[in-house]
């Protein structure tokens, strides 16, 4: 596909599905269970519509926000996304790029099948944050935290939603695994993909070998253990806000949250010594019912007002989807699915495009808003009687102390 033909991110989409074989696709795309959350994340912006201010000069538009006193040129920026080298050839280096080259930022995954180094080296440039899935083994996740540091990594992302994998029963039927093995269904499937087979599959093998996960709390004193995909996130059902306050003291960048969907939890995470948090349900992958991050977002917003940055994930397509955010409160929205539809459909210049059209988007969106500036949006601007935002609950407990170690 010439990816400058597409002309939203649905055209990319499309693409996407048509060259990758089942098993990338449905692990790309699927939900837990039922898939009602995941639905949810698209269903809910449809509710909310705009009221749009008129005869307001929207010459010289901005979209440009600051966030931990850095400049970025459009409101959103590329989440965590596993496994992303299954939809292109060293798919985080290229989105990194895609990303550097937007003047946005990018959050590379625990579950990446590059190592963060390679990414940091060969994106020189980039705004690179790094996302942690944490055990309790605390000198594995040192290992890990201080590798993203060596590397230059600004941020961590403390992903702490996976305390056990949710019920993805696609990757099941698939045989899904890491590292990557192809069944008899799946070798077929891959020679009816010779595209993806020959230029992604291949490629990676000649590489790095299997695809693996490279950026494990298994990677310790240098040596990278294979881990599969139960593995790896099996130590995490007991983590608690006490490891969290660990980690605020071993990490020297900023410390983010991400899996929030509760006012209480955002004030926890403030307690702790967090700089943001992400208002996150995993793409719809983990909890199937869990609410929306746009359903929670006012909510969360007024509890901690400006004391932390706020930043949203989940079903963004639409510029205006973004826009929709930022008047809900949210500092950023971060896009995940997106950019891996331009990666699967035209390697770099697909996400250079599927970030280009959003960036498009929201442009528009602010000129008919009558709102010359992301600053300006607010809530003001929209319409929504078909939701009902879940209200602040009561301030939990304090936090217990880290107990010493």
């Amino acid at each position: 596909m010439d990816v400058r033909r597409a002309q939203n991110i649905e055209d990319l989409r499309q693409a996407a599905r048509r060259r990758l074989p089942r098993i990338a696709w449905d692990y790309l795309e699927g939900g837990a269970e039922e898939e009602y959350t995941a639905n949810v994340n698209r269903d809910v912006f449809g509710k909310i519509r705009f009221c749009p201010r008129t005869l307001v000069n929207v010459g010289g538009r901005s979209q440009q926000v600051t966030v931990f006193g850095k400049t970025f040129a459009s409101p959103f920026g590329l989440a965590p996304t596993g496994a992303a080298g299954l939809y292109g050839f060293r798919a985080d280096t290229a989105l990194a790029r895609a990303a550097r080259a937007a003047g946005i930022p990018f959050v590379i995954s625990t579950a990446a099948f590059e190592a963060m180094e390679d990414v940091a080296r060969d994106a020189a440039g980039a705004t690179l944050w790094f996302q942690l899935y944490m055990s309790k083994d605390r000198d594995a996740a040192l290992a890990l935290v201080n590798r993203a540091r060596d590397a230059g990594y600004e941020a961590l992302v403390v992903t702490t939603d996976v305390p056990v994998i949710g019920n993805r029963e696609f990757n099941r039927r698939n045989g899904f695994e890491i590292p990557f093995r192809l069944s008899g269904r799946n070798m077929v499937d891959g020679l009816l993909h010779p595209r993806w087979l020959a230029g992604v599959f291949a490629r990676t093998l000649a590489h790095s070998g299997v695809p693996r996960f490279l950026n494990t709390d298994s990677n310790v004193g240098g040596k990278v253990i294979a881990k599969s995909l139960m593995d790896f996130r099996s130590r995490r059902t007991e983590l608690v806000w006490d490891d969290m306050r660990w980690l605020r003291s071993v990490w020297p960048g900023k410390l983010l949250i991400k899996g929030i969907l509760r006012a209480d939890d955002a004030l926890a995470a403030l307690e702790c010594g967090a700089d943001g948090i992400f208002i996150s349900n995993h793409g719809g992958r983990q909890l199937d019912g869990a609410v929306s991050p746009i359903e929670v977002l006012p909510a969360i917003r007024a509890a901690v007002g400006r004391r932390l940055a706020v930043m949203v994930d989940g079903g963004f397509r639409r510029g205006a989807d973004i826009v929709k955010a930022l008047a809900l409160g949210a500092d950023m929205a971060f896009v995940g699915r997106a950019p891996l539809y331009g990666i699967a459909a035209g390697g770099e210049a697909g996400a250079a495009r599927a970030l280009e059209l959003l960036r498009e988007e929201v442009d528009r969106v602010l000129a008919l808003l009558g709102c010359p500036d992301v600053a300006g949006v607010g809530a003001d601007f929209l319409w929504c009687p078909e939701l009902s935002f879940v209200p602040a609950p009561h301030v939990r407990p304090a936090v217990p102390q880290m107990q010493a170690v």
